[in-house]
Parts: structure tokens; sequence; C-alpha cells
């Protein structure tokens, strides 16, 4: 065999060893969901993260073992590259085989060799003009032939569940009934619908969803069904989601990655893109657990847009941040955090404690409230796209994780994330009833991360982004930690003014201590945008309220965040229906 197909082969079968593990931990989904098994489903899903990086290290481990002390050059690999692409015709997860090939070849060169020629800049599988075989995602359901409930019951048994469900007959009624209400409104008869299904089922935190389209003579919508488990009676279909804008924040990038099967990703993908135009094709990787060829992806997208802009990078709007430098183009919807060379000194921690708790969120249930983030070293962007002024700032506060290689400004270690409204200047062009809104869903992002076992530490304002939808999300992880790792206390309570101050002021806090009612006077210097907090959320100031959510997961509970409003949920549209 020859050195550039040993080399090739090598490479290719890291790549199928970590995608057959990937699939096989995937897999275990519909078994701890059909168990009610939420702790061992999230610690599947964590452990999951970590799977890609294994891999590329055991790969580059068995190349340098395997290969003379001289396979390093060039020309050699350019020829093994060749050699990969033979490999990956009409191969069903080509694009992660040419990511998991960058990643082993970037291990191994410096950042000069990444180029085209070496590895995998633009993929190839465009060129290979190859129809990508999205009918093998799908099974088309005709309710012509048995009617709208038939199709509906099909569908769900389709999917094979082991645990019963325990009033399905009445949940497909309501499916039928929320359906006609939502998308049909007697416009077409069921001789012109077809619903399509991804033959895959979409697992995350303590839900399953069937996800599919309806298609009509107007064109075609989402079609998902929620599941839940009701632990000790059985499943039940919790609610019918058709509108696009519910199906963009299930996908959402706050949320943590779905675990569902997909042997061939491309087609799964480009279903979902169908349905979800706006979204890009790193989001919706990332969404599927993909989440290292939704940085591909990206970059991609980078650098695409890189030749079709001609804008500059300029610092984010808001406050500086004290841990991390925060630039951003204006005409691309991410910023670009990359981590001071030196804390403001009420930070006592070092860089390898803000890239740990970066590694915590990314591995833990986000519920809706974190946003993800894109983890990358030795960015090369183009001086010419910097103005003056923030390269004069980055090289004063990230200098030692920069350097400037001809035309290229070169950063060694990044976090992209996407680009929100930082919530303190959302609410100084807020109306009040705009102001009072988004107040309630910062106190219920607040509550949600506790639910989930993270204490956010900084909760000023600032931290926290408005997204389009209107949703606060968190996004400044240096403080970030377990919620059971704090101690929550209250002061000593006394009818006396003077005392009151002197408890607060002379109470010992040992490291980890918190005091909640401290919190109305460290997010947000406004008193009336305080009230409008407090006076939705007024536990958040009370340390037993804390401490119970700190007992409950030492239980082993596991809360329900629902992604979609809870309005509605059957539960709460049809309870008192006759069906």
């Amino acid at each position: 065999m020859s050195q550039t197909r040993q080399i090739a082969e090598i490479i290719l079968h890291g790549f199928r060893k970590h995608f057959q593990l990937f699939q096989k931990v995937t897999a275990k989904a519909k078994q701890r969901f059909e168990q009610a098994d939420w702790r061992a489903y999230q610690q599947d899903s964590s452990e999951r993260i970590s799977f890609y990086d294994h891999r590329v290290a055991e790969t580059v481990a068995a190349l340098k073992q395997t290969m003379p002390s001289d396979y390093l050059n060039e020309p050699l690999w350019q020829q093994v590259k060749q050699q990969y692409l033979q490999y990956l015709l009409f191969h069903p997860q080509a694009e992660l085989a040419e990511t998991f090939y960058n990643s082993v070849f970037c291990r191994l060169f410096a950042r000069k060799y990444y180029h085209n020629q070496n590895i995998f800049v633009e993929s190839t599988l465009n060129l290979q003009h190859l129809p990508a075989p999205i009918s093998s995602v799908y099974q088309s359901y005709f309710p012509a032939q048995d009617g709208l409930k038939q199709s509906i019951r099909q569908i769900v048994a389709d999917f094979a569940f082991s645990t019963a469900f325990i009033h399905l007959e009445r949940d497909i009624r309501y499916i039928v009934k929320s359906f006609i209400q939502q998308s049909l409104h007697g416009r077409y008869p069921v001789h012109q619908i077809r619903f399509d299904m991804l033959k895959s089922v979409f697992f995350r935190n303590k839900a399953a969803y069937i996800v599919g389209r309806v298609v009509t003579p107007d064109g075609q919508q989402p079609f998902i069904i929620p599941l839940l488990h009701q632990q000790g009676a059985g499943l039940y279909l919790d609610t019918l989601l058709t509108e696009p804008q519910h199906m963009s924040i299930i996908f959402g990038f706050s949320r943590a990655y779905f675990m569902v099967q997909c042997p061939v990703p491309s087609a799964l993908v480009h279903f979902l893109r169908e349905l979800l135009p706006h979204k890009t094709l790193a989001e919706l990787y990332a969404s599927i657990g993909l989440h290292k060829q939704g940085k591909t992806e990206f970059y991609r997208e980078l650098l695409n847009h890189l030749t079709k802009s001609h804008d500059q990078f300029v610092a984010a709007p808001g406050i500086r941040g004290m841990v991390m430098m925060v630039f951003t183009l204006p005409s691309f919807p991410y910023v670009f955090k990359v981590i001071r060379d030196k804390f403001a000194p009420s930070k006592e921690f070092d860089r390898a404690t803000v890239k740990a708790r970066y590694l915590l969120v990314k591995k833990h249930d986000r519920v809706g409230r974190m946003a993800d983030t894109l983890e990358y070293s030795d960015v090369a962007l183009p001086k010419n796209r910097f103005t003056p002024e923030l390269l004069q700032e980055l090289t004063n506060t990230i200098g030692q994780s920069m350097q400037i290689d001809g035309n290229l400004v070169i950063i060694k270690h990044m976090y992209i994330e996407r680009r929100m409204i930082p919530l303190n200047l959302y609410l100084e062009q807020a109306t009040d009833q705009e102001k009072a809104d988004i107040m309630q869903d910062y106190g219920n992002a607040i509550k949600e991360m506790i639910a989930a076992n993270i204490f956010p530490g900084d909760m000023l304002l600032k931290n926290f982004g408005v997204t389009r939808h209107k949703r606060v999300v968190f996004y400044d992880y240096d403080e970030v930690q377990y919620l059971l790792d704090v101690n929550f206390r209250a002061f000593t309570k006394t009818d006396n003014f003077e005392d009151a101050i002197n408890a607060e002021a002379n109470c010992c806090a040992a490291p980890g201590d918190v005091f909640p009612e401290q919190i109305a006077t460290f997010v947000t210097p406004q008193p009336h945008i305080r009230q409008l907090l407090f006076s939705k959320h007024p536990e958040l100031l009370d340390a037993a309220y804390w401490r119970a959510k700190q007992q409950a997961i030492r239980e082993g509970v596991v809360e329900d965040i629902f992604p979609y409003p809870s309005k509605l949920r059957f539960c709460q549209r049809y309870t008192n229906s006759q069906e």
C-alpha cells in the first residue's frame, strides 16, 4: 500500500469510528426517553460533545505511530487529499469526513499550510453535482387515503415507541382539531394535503419531537408534534406546532443540541432548511449535534461574507467587558470574543478558568437561555477590515492572543456568538410595555437557568441579550458555575433600618456565598426597572427559594422547560373541552 493511501485510510478509519460511536450514543436517546431516565440522557448528551476531539486525537496519534518521520511534507499531503477525495464519492457523510480530515491536518501542520490545496477550505461536494438523497430521510403520508385521524395515528405508530400512550386517541383528536384551526381553515380538502415526516425522532431534554412538513397548494409549513413522558403513566402528545417562528425557536442557538439519528446528515439538513430558510447551514448542523460541522460551515460563511462586503470590524456596542474584548462586523450578525490579557481586579480567576466555564456551558443543557459558542484557534482575518481604533484597542487588550502577519490579523483563540441587543441597551429604547415584558422574561431566564443547575454569577443586564423573538438570553460565562456549588444566605432580619444596614455591611461572606437580597442592588441602578422585575419575580430575592431549587436538583428533579408558549399546550387549550 502506498504511503498516500495509507494516510488517507487511517484518517477515514478515524472518522468512521467517530461517526459510529456518535450514532451509537445518539441511538440511546429513544430508550432514555421511553424510560424517563433524564439524568442518563443528560450524561449522554454532555459526553457526546467531546467525542469528536477524542477521535481526532486518536487518529493523529495513529499517524505519528505508523508513519515515518518525513511524512509531514506538503506535496505528500496534497496527494493524500486527492486520494481521500476518491473515498468520499457517494459517501453518506462526505461533508463530515472532509471536516474530520481538516481537523487532523490542522493538528499536524502550522497555520501557514491551511489553504485549499491542503485542506477542504471549500467543500468539494458542490463540485460533484450529485443530488442529495433527500427522500431517504422522510416518509410521506396521504390523508386522502385514510383520513386525517388515521394519518396521524400511523405517523405516531411508525416510530414504534415501546412505552404506551396515556390517551392517544384523545390526543389525535386534539391534533386534528388544532391542525384544522391553524393550517387549513377549510381551504383544502384532504386530497390536497400531504405530510412529509422525518424518519428520525428529535430528542432533547425531556421531550421527543416528531418533525415534518405539511404540503398544500399554497406551499409547505412545519408540522411538529412534541411528545412528553408522564412518569409512571406513559406518553402523550403535548401540542401541534405549525408556525415557522415556533420551529425557529425550537431549533434556536440558545438550546442544547438534539439527539437525532442522521445517517445522511446533508439530506436531513436540506429538509430542515426548506422549512427554516433563514437558518444557516452552520446553525442547522449544530442543532442536530454536529457542532464541528457547524464550525466548518460557519467559517465558510464568514469567508464568503468577507468577499461580498466592505464594512470594517468595530468594537461591539455596549459596556466593555472586564474579561472579554468583543468586536463585530456590522453587516454580519455575530460577535467575536477574545479573552483579555489582564482582567479587572474584581475578577479573581485566570484564562484557564474562563475557558473551562465556556466549555461547561457548551456541554450543559442551555434551556433556551444561554447562547451557543463557536470556539476557534488561529483565525486569520484581513487587517484592512479593522478600523484603526479597534486595531489599537485589540493590541492594548488582547496583544498576547493576537499577532499581525503581513495583511492578516491572527487571533490565536476566540469565541463567536450570535449577536443580540444587550439588554441594558434594549431597555433604553423600549416602550413601557416592552420594558415590563422584557424584565418579566429576564426573570424567567434566571429561573430556567437555575432550574438547570446553572448560576449565572454576574447577573448585570449588560450580560444578557435580546433576540429577534424578544427572548432574553445570557451570553457572558466567565462567572458561571453550578447552582449546587453556591451557598445562598440571607441577611439577619430586623425592623430597624440602621441595624439592617449594619448587618449587611458587617456580614462575613465566605467564598461561594451569595445573598439574593443583593440582586436588587446589582442588577440595575434604575429603581423602576428593578420594580418591574421584582413585582413579577419577588422570590428571586429570597434565599430560601434558591435553596429549594438546589434541593430539587439534589433529589434528581428535572424541570419541564418548554420551547414553545404554554398556551399552545393541549392541557391548556382543551382541558375543559368536551373532546
